[in-house]
């Protein structure tokens, strides 16, 4: 397969290009200059260009471009950029598919979890109803552009959850402190986090795409549930590091702002059923056996 991925330069992104490779695939990344690799596509979402033709000579397109959630605080310039890039880019991705002659068979374009909001003790399948909040409004969004592609191409929207990374992602900056024996539960630490590995994540969507039978919102998390507590515990255990200073909810709040309550302190406790009834299967289903693989050295 051909597949163009935006945002390829990202966590996910870099690891979905990297699985496709290994597996005899040619992964194609769109470049915000002038391509200058026999693998880059040039590209500009804020004006609407994109390389002409390309949509003809691919299978599939990966939709994960977007500026990060995770730079704090937002501004509200700020949140107007995390917006725009998303909803930029996927409209120069479908009006791209919608004047080829001959079109890629499907479009896996980016979601998150916070289309549910903060929904408590909640089991939350893809049929569940949208949250509140800015995350919520904003994935909601997001996958309405996706759906505006032509009907003969498939769209799969990935839901995407906290994607466990070693170095980068949203345990960027908690392992390092966690590593100096100063990290603990955030909040109350009773909150769900959804969860998922970064390898599992980018295998997901590679799975997708060959899944010709799947379409519509997939949740992209593991199958073992977890709190913010447990999971502090299972990376803190496998350092051998404590994870008794909790970081208070006030003080998040303060230091955080509205991203606090969005991205740290909401409680989403996401069902992987759809995923695992279309025949995926997790490397790293437990949340023991993704946090020895994160703590693991390269």
């Amino acid at each position: 397969m051909r597949v163009l991925i935006s945002g390829a330069s990202g966590l996910v992104g870099t690891e979905v290009a990297k699985q496709l490779r290994e597996q005899g695939h040619e992964p194609l990344r769109l470049v915000r200059r002038k391509a200058t690799a026999p693998d880059e596509v040039e590209w500009n979402p804020t004006t609407g260009f994109i390389q002409p033709g390309i949509m003809e000579t691919v299978d599939a397109v990966v939709n994960l471009a977007g500026a990060t959630t995770g730079k704090i605080p937002w501004t509200e310039n700020y949140k107007k950029e995390i917006v725009s890039s998303r909803l930029d880019s996927t409209r120069t991705l479908v009006k791209a598919m919608a004047e080829a002659k001959s079109r890629p068979e499907v479009l896996v374009s980016g979601s998150a979890s916070g289309f549910y909001g903060d929904c408590g003790e909640q089991i939350l399948g893809e049929n569940s109803p949208k949250g509140t909040g800015f995350l919520s409004d904003l994935a909601h969004e997001w996958e309405q552009e996706a759906l505006k592609a032509p009907t003969d191409v498939r769209v799969v929207l990935a839901r995407t959850t906290m994607v466990m990374s070693r170095k980068l992602g949203a345990l960027g900056r908690l392992l390092p402190l966690i590593k100096l024996g100063i990290g603990g539960p955030l909040g109350s630490g009773k909150q769900w986090w959804a969860w998922i590995s970064l390898p599992d994540e980018a295998a997901a969507i590679i799975h997708l795409i060959k899944t010709p039978s799947a379409k519509g919102a997939f949740n992209l998390t593991a199958p073992e549930p977890a709190t913010c507590g447990q999971i502090v515990a299972a990376l803190a255990k496998d350092m051998r590091r404590p994870s008794l200073l909790a970081v208070p909810t006030f003080a998040l709040k303060l230091l955080i702002g509205e991203a606090a309550v969005e991205l740290l302190l909401c409680s989403q406790n996401m069902s992987a059923d759809r995923l695992l009834k279309s025949g995926f299967k997790f490397t790293h289903p437990t949340l023991q056996s993704a946090s020895a693989w994160v703590t693991q050295p390269d």
